[in-house]
């Protein structure tokens, strides 16, 4: 029988390293870039991969009794409790592939029969997380490791998870004040308010919408492609590259991304306003290019669009709108989508010749 044990003890015993990356690990799970998940155990999510894992019980490593992950977060805590309970994972495989990646993509296909209980049981964790300990990335503003602190989630939450896995309603003074804000999301993202534009070629869908949403609704009918960019009444905008570009996609090719310090200052030449906009590197999990105010944190980065303030712009939607294309179907032109890219290689396409 396996169990959780912390980071920390990683090197102790022979281990199972979930949705991160150690020297010593026994065997490694996980879709960050680079990571040593065996071949025929590489998916989309890491919780996938620990899913694999559960039909070719014959891996070497899979063995080990004792099972790891360097951070909390729904795709991770999805592939632990996986490894820790394989009968009632097996039983529930195709729910809990939904769960894992509506947590770490944003992404749902909402016509799926399974789509209203993964969407509860993201919210419950969700909202049990934050209320019994921090929000995600929030664990440098309390002066602790995030590997360390970590280990309190699992232990409350291992145990937990099951109960509401069979029966969401266990959980619903928790999951339902972000499941009725979601959905009340979705009923503006299925209306003629929101429209979407894809630009397939390079990976972009362009949403217009009146008003900031939660990422679930935003990013859920975002599928296949790798960058948003969202227009919102008054001249508001973001642009985001999703989570899919900075782990390895197994089941499709990607592009790079691309630095945007050359977006931005085409943005800035064009801006007749104060604000000038700002961007993220390109290894950050979710890069944003935006108008800036006061610095965003990483847990504000993380958090909703809804939850933090987006500066009007003095540049007209569309002008936005054909900028960045403009920008990335130039660059993209002689770049061939493909899967596993190493860092060195991103950065190698993102530098001009």
């Amino acid at each position: 029988m396996k169990t959780f044990v912390p980071f920390r003890q990683l090197r102790q015993q022979p281990t199972i390293v979930v949705d991160s990356t150690g020297l010593g690990a026994t065997l490694t799970l996980a879709h960050w870039r680079g990571a040593a998940t065996p071949e025929a155990l590489r998916d989309d999510t890491s919780a996938g991969s620990a899913l694999r894992a559960l039909h070719a019980p014959h891996t070497p490593g899979l063995e080990a009794w004792a099972v790891t992950a360097n951070h909390f977060d729904v795709d991770g805590f999805v592939g632990v409790w996986a490894l820790l309970h394989p009968q009632a994972a097996v039983q529930y495989e195709e729910l809990l592939r939904l769960v894992a990646t509506l947590g770490d993509f944003r992404e749902l296909d909402w016509q799926h029969p399974l789509a209203d209980q993964a969407l509860k049981l993201v919210c419950w964790l969700n909202a049990e997380e934050k209320v019994r300990f921090y929000e995600p990335f929030g664990a440098p503003a309390r002066r602790r490791r995030e590997d360390e602190a970590s280990a309190e989630k699992f232990e409350w939450f291992l145990p937990r998870f099951q109960a509401v896995l069979e029966d969401p309603e266990v959980g619903q003074a928790s999951w339902e004040p972000e499941y009725l804000r979601v959905r009340q999301a979705l009923e503006v993202v299925h209306s003629p308010a929101t429209i979407r534009t894809s630009y397939p070629a390079i990976g972009l869908v362009v949403v217009r919408t009146p008003e900031p949403l939660p990422y679930y609704a935003l990013f859920g009918p975002t599928a296949g492609a790798d960058m948003v960019l969202s227009i919102y009444d008054g001249q508001r905008y973001e642009f985001e590259y999703k989570y899919t570009t900075w782990i390895d996609l197994e089941s499709r090719p990607t592009l790079p991304r691309l630095p945007l310090d050359t977006l931005a200052a085409c943005l800035n030449e064009l801006e007749q306003g104060s604000r000038r906009w700002t961007f993220d590197g390109i290894t950050d999990t979710g890069p944003l290019l935006r108008l800036g105010g006061k610095g965003l944190t990483k847990a504000q980065r993380y958090a909703d669009p809804d939850q933090r303030p987006i500066y009007s712009s003095s540049i007209s939607p569309q002008q936005v709108e054909d900028e960045v294309v403009r920008f990335f179907e130039s660059r993209y032109a002689t770049i061939t989508p493909r899967r596993y890219w190493s860092w060195a290689e991103i950065r190698a396409a993102g530098t001009p010749e």
